[in-house]
C-alpha cells in the first residue's frame, strides 16, 4: 500500500490578501484589510481535497485607509488588539468549494462555512508550485464581541452586523 506524502504550502503574502468589507449607515460599504497574517495549509501530496488550513491574522494590523477608523477597530469597542492580538481560522472539513472551520475572534470561538474557488496549480518563473484560491464567506460581528453600535438621527445603524470576508491566498509548496 503506498503511503502519501503530507506536502506543506506556506503563504505568498505578497500575492494574498486578507480582506473585508461593511456596510456603513447602510447606504454604503467601507473595505478593509489585515497587513499581517500568515497561514500554512497542508495536503496529502498535491491533492488540494485534502487541505487543511491554519490561518493567524494580526488585528493590529487592521487597515481601512483610515487612520481614526483604525484606531477605533483596534479598541475594545472592536477587536480590542492589544488584548486579544490575534483572530485564528482553523478548518475542519473542505469538500472542494466549501471549507468549515473555526473562527476565533477575541476568545470566541464559532464554526463558520466559507466558499473557496481553488484557481490551480502553477510554476513561476523561479521553479516554485504555487496554488491559488479565493474565498468568501459572511460573519455576523456580534457573535465574535464586536458589538459597537450607534445609529444616526434618520435611525440608520452606522455599522451593518453582517461583515463579507474577502481572501485572495496564494500558497507556495514547501515540501513534502
Amino acid at each position: 500500500m503506498e503511503t502519501l506524502t503530507r506536502t506543506k504550502w506556506a503563504i505568498d503574502t505578497a500575492h494574498s490578501e486578507v480582506g473585508f468589507k461593511v456596510r456603513h449607515m447602510m447606504i454604503s460599504t467601507v473595505k478593509g484589510h489585515f497587513d499581517e497574517f500568515d497561514a500554512d495549509v497542508y495536503t496529502d501530496g498535491e491533492d488540494i481535497s485534502t487541505a487543511e488550513v491554519n490561518v493567524k491574522v494580526n488585528t493590529a494590523s487592521v487597515n481601512t485607509k483610515n487612520k481614526d477608523r483604525d484606531a477605533h477597530l483596534r479598541s475594545d469597542d472592536f477587536f480590542n488588539a492589544d488584548e486579544f492580538p490575534h483572530m485564528t481560522f482553523v478548518s475542519k472539513s473542505f469538500n472542494g468549494d466549501k471549507m468549515i472551520g473555526d473562527l476565533t475572534i477575541r476568545d470566541i470561538t464559532k464554526e463558520v462555512e466559507l466558499d473557496v474557488e481553488f484557481n490551480g496549480i502553477a510554476k513561476d518563473p523561479y521553479g516554485q508550485t504555487k496554488a491559488g484560491f479565493e474565498i468568501s464567506g459572511t460573519i455576523h460581528r456580534k457573535e465574535f464581541g464586536l458589538k459597537w453600535d450607534a445609529v444616526t438621527e434618520a435611525g440608520n445603524v452606522v455599522v451593518s452586523d453582517k461583515v463579507t470576508l474577502s481572501i485572495d491566498a496564494q500558497f507556495i509548496m514547501q515540501g513534502e
